[in-house]
């Protein structure tokens, strides 16, 4: 009797109608179940009330090859057919697939990173793989994950490929199947495709939880992700207005730290950040309607799995907060401080919620070990962080915005117009835009650079809604009078970096006349001219830039080309 080899792959299988012709793919689970999408098992004929009872599974990576009949397992048949929701059916074969494979299932961030799927293209039993780019929310509404072309010219996803497992390439989830391919998108160049994550599978198909064919943790702990969305929060001019700012924060991309604090506005069970984060979340996606997600206010809906991990870090430990980091994020994990310096360095950056961090078992050891280390760090490592308080946030702890719910004190009645207000908060957020994109471009290249001033935009726009609903309102003028004090500290960080910009071209411009000075009367290869000149560049050029080393390299070379021109 021949013995069984498979490759490493070995959960790749094709799903054929009765009589061999290839439908699409699926993922063999254990010898006796194969995940793939119910339109697969439509195609073939085998759904309920279907032209035949059974389809055929093929192996693709074992040698020998063998074929299996299979069907629906009672229950298990889900699809919605014309929408991005579900698409899933459990098969059970009639005899085992004599492999012993057993594959596991991951629950995994989906806004990021490549995947390989490996489908049957034109009824082709023999196969092709194909690479895509994870790309986070494919629409406001739906459950499936966006996947984009990584090359063009390469083998791209099409009919045939439906079911197969996205099995993840490089990154901490390498080698690890973390969603199935539910539908493709052609267009002429235009390509793309989705896919229905782990998260997602689970819920429509408990039977796999309960055979164990996953691992991994949620992308959301903070709060239930059972039932409909909280719409009543949104009726509250105060949580609609922080929702909308914290919405687009998270969408801009941007990143930096989001420090949400007082008041309780975060507090698990009439929470506006549970409700936003689960908008997000692929198993929480699966319980809400598109008509609560289209129909929901404007800038209060996130993309599919544009969080990648939240939270509630209410009475757990440090090591409890960082365990659950380092299995979502599939990390070696270690102390706190260890933790942290792994999600910085993640790539692609994460986007990470934590809430209630003060009402954590040790709130300063959170903060100072793990919290705190990534608030420092997030802007320039791309992490987007945002940290919930019950109470007042520590004074320390760094952070690029605060959207803090309560009054602006001092608060006095004044002249100011509601109109007029919003006008300079306007004019202040643009100008937070254009100093932010300043400083990424220079703010990293300079030693000693200007720090970029918080943004202040987002708490004044907070602060400008609950006032317009409350009007008349002594807080439009402390909101005028803060926007005023915010442009005058971005138009004072704008131009102390804009000055460290032309002193640097400046001293290029002086290095570079003086070596075309040198070059006419020494020629290119003085070596005595040339040991100054490479100091100077080096010093022009090195990030971070020490202006003031550069300018006196720069007058040591320029005094001394000037001195052996006058010896001429």
């Amino acid at each position: 009797m021949a013995l069984h080899h498979h490759s490493d792959s070995s959960w790749r299988v094709r799903v054929d109608d009765e009589d061999g012709t290839p439908c699409g793919a699926g993922v063999l689970l254990d010898d006796r179940h194969v995940l793939t999408c119910a339109h697969v098992v439509r195609y073939a004929g085998a759904a309920p009330e279907g032209t035949t009872s059974h389809v055929r599974i093929s192996s693709v990576a074992c040698r020998p090859e063998w074929s299996r009949p299979a069907r629906v397992a009672p229950g298990t048949w889900v699809h919605a057919n014309g929408t991005q929701r579900g698409d899933v059916a459990l098969l059970e074969l009639d005899e085992p697939a004599g492999c012993g494979a057993r594959t596991t299932l991951w629950k995994a961030p989906i806004s990021g990173d490549t995947v390989r799927v490996y489908g049957f293209p034109h009824a082709d039993p023999v196969g092709m793989g194909a690479d895509a780019q994870l790309a986070g929310s494919g629409g406001r509404q739906g459950e499936w994950g966006l996947l984009k072309r990584v090359r063009v010219g390469d083998p791209w996803i099409q009919r045939g490929y439906s079911g197969a497992g996205a099995m993840a390439l490089g990154g901490a989830f390498d080698g690890r199947v973390i969603g199935i391919v539910v539908a493709d998108f052609v267009d002429g160049d235009a390509k793309a495709a989705w896919m229905l994550p782990t998260e997602t599978v689970l819920h429509y198909l408990p039977r796999i939880a309960e055979l164990g064919f996953f691992d991994g943790d949620p992308a959301t702990e903070l709060g239930g992700s059972g039932g409909k969305l909280p719409d009543h929060l949104l009726g509250d001019p105060l949580r609609l207005a922080l929702t909308q700012e914290l919405t687009r924060l998270l969408d801009s991309g941007r990143p930096g730290t989001v420090v949400v604090g007082t008041g309780g506005t975060t507090a698990v069970g009439d929470s506006w950040l549970v409700r936003l984060v689960r908008t997000a979340d692929p198993a929480a996606r699966a319980v809400v309607s598109d008509a609560e997600l289209t129909g929901a206010p404007g800038d209060t809906v996130l993309g599919l799995g544009s969080i990648d991990a939240a939270y509630d870090a209410r009475g757990r430990s440090v090591a409890e907060v960082c365990g659950y980091l380092a299995r979502r994020f599939g990390l070696p994990g270690g102390d706190a401080r260890t933790v942290a310096r792994q999600l910085l360095r993640r790539r692609p950056p994460a986007c990470l919620v934590v809430g209630g961090v003060d009402r954590a078992q040790d709130p300063q050891a959170l903060v100072e070990d793990l919290l705190g280390q990534l608030a420092a760090r997030a802007r320039s490592r791309g992490l987007r962080l945002v940290l919930g308080f019950e109470g007042v946030p520590p004074e320390g702890l760094a952070r690029d915005v605060s959207l803090d719910p309560e009054p602006i004190r001092g608060a006095v009645v004044g002249r100011v117009s509601a109109d007029r207000a919003q006008e300079v908060v306007g004019l202040l957020a643009a100008e937070e835009d254009a100093a932010a994109a300043l400083e990424q471009e220079w703010g990293v290249r300079f030693f000693a650079a200007p720090r970029l001033p918080p943004r202040t935009a987002p708490r004044l726009r907070v602060r400008l809604a609950v006032a317009r609903a409350t009007a008349p309102n002594p807080e439009l003028t402390a909101v005028h009078e803060q926007a005023v004090a915010a442009r005058a500290a971005v138009a004072r960080f704008d131009r102390d970096l804009r000055r460290l910009v032309r002193t640097q071209q400046d001293l290029s411009s002086a290095l570079e006349l003086h070596r075309l000075r040198a070059a006419r009367y020494f020629g290119e290869e003085d070596r005595r001219l040339a040991a100054l000149h490479a100091p100077a560049a080096r010093a022009l050029q090195t990030v971070p830039i020490d202006l003031a080393t550069a300018r006196r390299s720069v007058g040591r070379y320029a005094d001394e080309v000037n001195r052996r021109i006058e010896e001429v």
